[in-house]
């Protein structure tokens, strides 16, 4: 893989410690919900012994649930084994500012065994083990992730204790490409946009959505792994920020009935040379031989990888006829129906995979597509004739409709366990059904209101 700069060089870093600009370094990685973890060193420490030597976390963090309880079932961490450490590595490429806590800056960590072996069920390194396949081809992949989030008055402490009931968006109608209604937040989405800005991040645009309080800001492609790692500083900071402005803001696949959040995520390739794979003006659809593989691999794949872009019980009420989120194993050109988006013409042709949501760790999801593609070039897939019309109402195969349908199928793909191998196959499959085990025993409201008197 090329080198990649950093939006803070090291040796700026240790000049702005010097000059007691910065004092708070934090090392994170991000965990199997998505979610950023680590530690917050004193900058002189980080530099002088972190830099080099990394440090610890307990290895458990690999192995809970979505709140932090330890669970059964994970080969790597448990009672058994006695819950030891693994090693957090910082990747210098990825340090950088974090603008919205004073004097901090923050660098993204690669975990390892003690004895220097990566650890394979970190969704970082099963990014890099795809990308590093990909690089056997000649190619690097360049992702571009679409991330929506539903806004609210509330606080955080406030929503908690309403029980996320009730709570009043910062919208109240569809602001869809609205001025109006991006202006009613503009203080909030400007701050993140220039804050991720002095993070690194290349800023494109925000807009409305179709929820209440649904907003998407955009953010330039890169390579995969960049992308990735910008994917969890920006969710984590977006969080950060609306609670510094006493207001709440939401990633989750489904809050209410109405639209979901979801997360398109773009892919296209490039050779060596840095030109791009994908294009062939002269063919149909101006997509080559290469491009019309990958894309048959993603369709080949995408029920039993669906776990990878839909990794929880909430991510699966996105899948709805007429949502604008896909129920069909379909492709088309510019078509919003299909799980599966052909967009851009020439050197920005790429695909769209529709089908993850606002919940969804974008490493896993890109390793995922990078894996089908894989799969589709390896096996000279031919592609089948594009849907032209409504997916929704065609005769495609459909998406699964529940974590425990795609858990199943994840489980007994073959083409899964030769991609990611057997540990990562089983550590993941046991998420899935630490999370089906959660929903299966929770007594809901909807249960209440049907039930209490009238059953």
């Amino acid at each position: 893989m090329a080198m990649r700069t950093p939006p803070l060089p090291i040796e700026e870093l240790r000049a702005l410690v010097d000059l007691g600009e910065l004092d708070t370094v934090v090392l994170a990685f991000t965990d199997m919900q998505g979610r950023l973890t680590g530690k917050r060193f004193a900058a002189r420490f980080f530099l002088d012994e972190v830099l080099r030597n990394g440090t610890e976390g307990c290895n458990y963090l690999l192995a809970v649930d979505t709140d932090m309880n330890t669970v059964g079932g994970y080969a790597m961490s448990s009672w058994e084994r006695g819950y030891g450490d693994f090693a957090l590595h910082a990747d210098p490429a990825t340090t950088r500012r974090v603008p919205w806590h004073p004097g901090t800056a923050m660098a993204t960590a690669d975990l390892a065994w003690h004895d220097g072996a990566p650890v394979a069920a970190s969704p970082r390194q099963i990014l890099r083990r795809q990308l590093d396949r990909l690089a056997g081809h000649g190619w690097t992949a360049q992702v571009g992730t679409e991330l929506e989030f539903m806004i609210f008055r509330d606080t955080y402490e406030q929503a908690w204790r309403a029980g996320y009931r009730d709570l009043t968006p910062a919208n109240q109608y569809n602001v869809d490409y609205s001025v109006l209604g991006t202006g009613r937040v503009e203080p909030l989405l400007r701050r993140i946009r220039n804050e991720m800005g002095g993070a690194g991040l290349t800023v494109e645009s925000a807009k409305g959505e179709c929820n209440f309080g649904q907003h998407e800001i955009a953010f330039r492609y890169a390579d995969a792994l960049t992308t990735c790692d910008q994917h969890a500083i920006y969710k984590t900071g977006a969080k950060e920020i609306a609670a510094q402005e006493g207001v709440a803001l939401t990633f989750m696949a489904k809050y209410d009935e109405r639209e979901g959040n979801s997360c398109h995520v773009h892919l296209s390739l490039r050779d060596a040379a840095g030109r791009p794979v994908f294009a062939d003006p002269a063919a149909p659809h101006g997509m080559s031989a290469t491009m019309r593989h990958f894309l048959a691999g993603q369709l080949a794949a995408l029920r039993e990888l669906s776990l990878l872009y839909a990794p929880n019980i909430n991510s699966y009420k996105r899948f709805r006829p007429g949502s604008f989120a896909p129920t069909a194993v379909a492709w088309g050109p510019d078509n919003r129906t299909c799980a599966l988006r052909v967009v851009g013409h020439g050197a920005s042709l790429r695909l769209e995979n529709r089908l993850p949501g606002g919940d969804v760790n974008p490493y896993l999801a890109v390793a995922g597509m990078v894996a089908a593609g894989l799969h589709g070039i390896e096996r000279r897939l031919e592609l089948p004739e594009p849907c032209t019309g409504n997916a929704y109402t065609g005769d495609a195969e459909h998406v699964p409709a529940a974590l425990r349908d795609a858990a199943a199928l994840w489980r007994a793909s073959t083409l899964a366990r030769d991609a990611f191998g057997e540990e990562v196959v089983d550590h993941y499959a046991n998420m899935a059904r630490v999370e089906q085990e959660a929903h299966d025993t929770a007594v809901t409201d909807w249960e209440r209101y049907r039930s209490f008197e009238r059953l």
